[in-house]
Formats: C-alpha cells, structure tokens, sequence
C-alpha cells in the first residue's frame, strides 16, 4: 500500500474519469459523504452489456467563483440516498462511483450530486473516500502539489 497522503483543509485534486482536471476541495473529515457542485441534473437510462442502467448527467462549475467555464459529467447511478447537510437539511441526492487522483494515489470513490452554488467549495471530500489513505492538517492548505 502507497503511504498516507498528507493534505491540508483545501486541496485541488482531479476526478479523470467525470473529465474534471482540477478542482478545489475542502478535505472535511466532519462530513462522511463526498460530494460535488452539481446546477443541473438528468437522469437516463442507457444500456451498457444488454442490460439498462440508471445514468446521470450534470453539468458542473469547476472553478471556484466561476459560472462561465461548465464541465458535462455522465456517471452510472450507484445509488439514491437520504443526506443529511450541515444545517440539518435532508435531501435525496444521486450516488455516483468515480475515480479520485490526489498527490499520484488514484482510488474509487463515492460522490452525490448536490446543488453548491452558495457554498465556498465546489467539492467536498469526506472521510469514507479517504479511506485510511489520507491524513489532514487542519491548520496548513495546499499541502499536495498538483501536477497539471
């Protein structure tokens, strides 16, 4: 097994496999779940090995005060699930799978689709996607250099 990542309370990171090349996160090991900026959502079906599956596409504004520059993301659904936000607010939101790349470590994550358009960050990077592989300083930032 690769050693832990040390990061900071911020961290840009990669999700290859949604095409979004670098985003900001807040690595917070408050929240359990992972999720991402997501302003608009569709769900489809698609058949992948003769068999239809539940898909999502939405749309994504990577960049932190930037609603100009929008990525298209398509994700197999994995699940619908209630969560619960810092306010106490209960949504259903989608689950999707994807592939999370941080300081040369790349591993599967699980991700919900969430309308952050108020919030700070467009990622948040909760404690089950850093599986035992991630340590936070709570007091440094952009502790990974990122390799573009």
């Amino acid at each position: 097994m690769n050693k832990k990542i040390i990061t900071g309370w911020r961290e840009y990171l990669s999700l290859p496999q949604l095409g979004i090349e670098k985003i900001k996160a807040k690595v917070d090991t408050g929240a359990r779940t992972s999720c991402i900026h997501a302003f608009k959502v569709e769900a489809f079906e698609k058949r992948v090995d003769e068999q239809t599956q539940q898909w999502v596409r939405f749309w994504v504004h990577p960049n932190q005060h930037d609603e100009q520059t929008e990525i298209v993301c398509e994700a197999k659904v994995i699940d619908e699930r209630l969560v619960r936000d810092s306010g106490g607010h209960e949504t259903m939101r989608y689950v999707i799978e994807t592939e999370l790349h941080i300081d040369n470590q790349s591993w599967s994550i699980e991700v919900t689709l969430t309308n952050r358009d108020n919030m700070a960050f467009r990622m948040l990077l909760g404690r089950t996607a850093m599986e035992n592989r991630i340590l936070v300083d709570p007091a440094a930032s952009f502790l990974v250099k990122f390799e573009e």
